[in-house]
């Protein structure tokens, strides 16, 4: 099974770590991974800041890049979910709404694809932890991934794993949402890291880069020893 990763943003900025997990653990699986590298953004910072036409021309650049692709897969819910939308915000266009179409029916979340398509539960991961898992927003509401993640983290040999409180709450993040109205966002993040810091787990484990960096922001500057880890990395493991 071929398979084109989709790396976003924030991985290859930021956390490239968790990009290399993700190729070793597909690869694991049997999948041949390959890197299309005229990749850039989904557009969606543009997008969701009411850029409309000029996030256009990132979408469509992707939807070229990615047109040969037999399977797209990405470790963000929130990237993929980017991908989700363009058969929406092309609808109408004799071109582009195939194009968009075509793109969204073979893209998928990491572990929706482990799951839903490679029919895989138990990757043979093992990390001897207490965790508790963040559910990110787009991943869950838009994309509709929410079983998924909770399959494969507790067939994790050693991992003790505990229900996160108000599990369905904001981290506050929201990609441009914490820059324009950051106090508020403060205030989300910090109920989050309570909720956290009430299941006693020595990690946080998540699905989005952009939600990790946030709480796992907010938890260093105030001093917390929980370690934060992205899901590829944590069923990458063999600890």
């Amino acid at each position: 099974m071929k398979v084109s990763l989709f790396v976003t943003c924030l991985i290859d900025m930021f956390q490239s770590d968790v990009g290399r997990d993700t190729v070793e653990l597909l690869e694991r699986l049997g999948c041949e991974v390959d890197f299309p590298e005229g990749q850039t953004c989904c557009g969606q910072p543009a997008y969701n800041s009411g850029y409309l036409k000029e996030s256009m021309e990132s979408m469509k650049h992707m939807m070229n890049v990615f047109q040969d692709s037999q399977y797209v897969v990405t470790p963000s819910g929130s990237c993929g979910t980017m991908f989700h939308e363009y058969p929406k915000i092309f609808a109408g266009d004799p071109i582009w709404e195939l194009k968009a179409k075509e793109l969204a029916s073979k893209t998928f979340e990491l572990t929706q694809f482990i799951v839903d398509v490679l029919k895989v539960e138990d990757v043979g991961a093992s990390l001897h932890a207490r965790a508790t898992y963040h559910t990110s927003c787009h991943m869950t509401r838009l994309l509709g991934v929410k079983e998924a993640p909770m399959m494969l983290l507790k067939n994790v040999k050693g991992l003790e794993f505990t229900e996160l409180p108000d599990k369905h709450n904001c981290c506050g993040f929201g990609g441009t949402f914490s820059v324009k109205m950051s106090q508020i966002s403060e205030q989300m993040v910090d109920e989050k890291v309570r909720h956290v810091e009430s299941t006693k787990a020595d990690v946080l484990v998540g699905a989005d880069a952009g939600c990790l960096m946030n709480i796992g922001g907010r938890m260093s500057r105030t001093g917390k020893p929980i370690e934060v880890m992205h899901i590829a990395t944590v069923l990458n493991s063999r600890k």
